[in-house]
C-alpha cells in the first residue's frame, strides 16, 4: 500500500462488480475509507468478507441511484459516520443495444435514469459539502460511448455523451471552490457489461458473437481489451492529491481504440 489515498473518505457506486469493484478494492489497499453503493447490498456484505474489511473502514449502502432522495440520505450517512466524502465515484450504470427505431421511449429514460440522473443526483448529494470545505474529487465514469457515434446504443451513447458534458459544466462551477470533477470513459473493459454488450450487440447487427468480438478488437489498436484494474488505477490518480490541476477531463482508456 503506498497510502496515496490515506485518510480519504470515498463514496462509490456501482461497487459490487466489474468497473465499481476493482476501484473499491484499489482505494482500500491506498487506505482510503470507502462507502460502497449497490443495489444488493448483501453482495456488497459479501465482499466485506471476503476482503477482511473492518467496519470503520468500509460501509455498505443499498441504493437506487434512481431515488433522488436515496441518494441524498446515503450521502448524508456517510458524512454522519466519518464526518465528510473527499472522493465521489459515479460509476453505476446499465447498458441496453438496440437500432434506433427499435428502441422505445421507455428504453431511453430507463437509461438516463441510471446513467445520467443517478450521476446528477450524487453529484448534487455530494458538492455543497465540498464546496463548503473547499475540496473535494468527483469521478464519474463515462464512456467512450459519451466521446462518439456507434450503430446500435443510441441510448446508451446519449447517456453517456449527456455525463460528459455534465462532467464539463460542473468542473467549471465548482473550480473557484477547488472541487475538481472529470470523467473516465473507458472502453471495451472485461466485465459483465462488456459480455451484455457483445451478446446484444451481435444480436443487434444481425453477426455471431465470435465475429462481433473479431470486429470489436480490430478497432483497438494495441489488440486487448481493457481490465478493471486498469480503469481503477485511474480512479485512484483522479481520487488522489497527484491530480490536482486536473479538472473538466474525459479521460479515456481504450487501448488507443478513440484518439480525441
Amino acid at each position: 500500500m503506498s497510502a496515496r489515498l490515506d485518510n480519504q473518505v470515498a463514496l462509490i457506486t456501482g461497487a459490487s462488480r466489474g468497473i465499481g469493484k476493482a476501484i473499491a478494492e484499489a482505494y482500500l489497499r491506498e487506505g482510503a475509507r470507502v462507502a460502497l453503493v449497490a443495489t444488493d447490498a448483501a453482495k456488497l456484505q459479501a465482499l466485506q468478507q471476503t476482503w477482511g474489511v473492518p467496519a470503520e473502514r468500509m460501509m455498505c449502502l443499498a441504493v437506487d441511484v434512481r431515488d433522488r432522495q436515496a441518494c441524498v440520505d446515503a450521502a448524508q450517512r456517510v458524512r454522519d459516520q466519518w464526518g465528510h466524502i473527499d472522493v465521489l465515484v459515479n460509476n453505476a450504470g446499465v447498458y441496453r443495444a438496440k437500432p434506433f427505431l427499435d428502441y422505445s421511449d421507455q428504453d431511453f429514460q430507463d437509461l438516463l435514469d441510471v446513467n445520467l440522473f443517478g450521476v446528477l443526483h450524487f453529484m448534487q448529494a455530494c458538492l455543497p459539502d465540498m464546496q463548503a470545505r473547499r475540496r473535494g474529487s468527483i469521478i464519474n465514469v463515462a464512456s467512450t460511448a459519451g466521446k462518439w457515434g456507434s450503430r446500435n446504443q443510441s441510448a446508451y451513447n446519449t447517456s453517456k455523451h449527456a455525463v460528459v458534458g455534465l462532467t464539463r459544466c460542473v468542473a467549471l462551477e465548482a473550480s473557484p471552490h477547488q472541487v475538481r470533477v472529470n470523467a473516465i470513459c473507458p472502453g471495451f473493459v472485461q466485465t459483465d457489461m462488456v459480455e451484455t454488450l457483445k451478446d446484444e450487440a451481435a444480436r443487434s447487427g444481425g453477426v455471431s458473437t465470435e465475429a462481433f468480438v473479431s470486429s470489436m478488437l480490430a478497432r483497438v489498436p494495441l489488440g486487448r481489451i481493457v481490465e478493471p484494474q486498469e480503469v481503477a488505477a485511474l480512479a485512484v490518480y483522479l481520487g488522489s492529491e497527484e491530480s490536482r490541476s486536473v479538472t473538466g477531463q474525459s479521460l479515456m482508456i481504450d487501448g488507443g481504440m478513440v484518439m480525441l
